[in-house]
């Protein structure tokens, strides 16, 4: 792909099958026939990429290559044939969140590339990671991740962040790019096994308790 480093290519191609491949589970919830699991795999998978390349005035990845596109594909087949059973949405979760940790390296590994300021880069991390799923939920019918007490963009941001950081340090972007995405990972997967949440808006909201 366009100004990333070879070194972080297939961490690329993982993040958009796992995505896909969320993408096509949230489609087998619904009972979704076999194409609109591969549309439900694509867009998951290559969504929040589309959104970083058109904020940062870069060749949509999957335009110029569109093998980038397989990969969902597959994913798509893969959930087809063995994503039936129980464990459905334990899966739907660990896939997402592998997902999200790798696209949040990835994401803003390109936007330093193409001369993103630091904060900006972060940014351009937390959005690509995030917005594939927002497109698969919005499809889906199903509430946003967004909507969420559970942490969520905050796994994204804290491995964005600490890419960019070590970046910064000077540490080469491969032991960066695995720092930041175990840094995400554990965040994403102690909020999924142990409910981790932000606090919430503890004052009154507009109209509660008015009459």
């Amino acid at each position: 792909m366009e100004g990333l480093d070879a070194t972080l290519i297939w961490l690329d191609y993982a993040a958009v099958f796992v995505f896909g491949a969320s993408g096509a589970l949230a489609a087998a919830r619904r009972k979704h026939d076999i194409v609109t699991f591969a549309f439900f795999a694509a867009v998951t998978g290559v969504g929040g990429g589309t959104l970083r390349d058109l904020l940062i005035d870069a060749p949509v990845f999957w335009v110029g290559r569109p093998q980038y596109l397989l990969a969902p594909l597959a994913a798509s087949a893969v959930v087809w044939v063995f994503g039936a059973g129980r464990a459905r949405l334990a899966i739907l979760n660990w896939l997402d969140a592998l997902g999200l940790s790798a696209y949040a390296i990835v994401g803003a590994a390109k936007a330093l590339a193409f001369g993103v300021p630091p904060g900006a880069a972060v940014v351009m991390g937390v959005l690509t990671a995030t917005f594939g799923g927002v497109l698969r939920d919005v499809l889906a019918e199903e509430p946003s991740v967004l909507l969420k007490r559970e942490i969520y963009v905050s796994a994204a941001l804290v491995g964005a962040a600490v890419f960019v950081a070590a970046r910064a340090l000077g540490l080469g972007e491969l032991p960066a790019g695995l720092g930041g995405f175990a840094a995400a990972f554990t965040v994403r997967a102690g909020a999924i096994v142990w409910r981790w949440s932000l606090p919430g808006f503890p004052g009154r909201a507009p109209g509660d308790g008015e009459t």
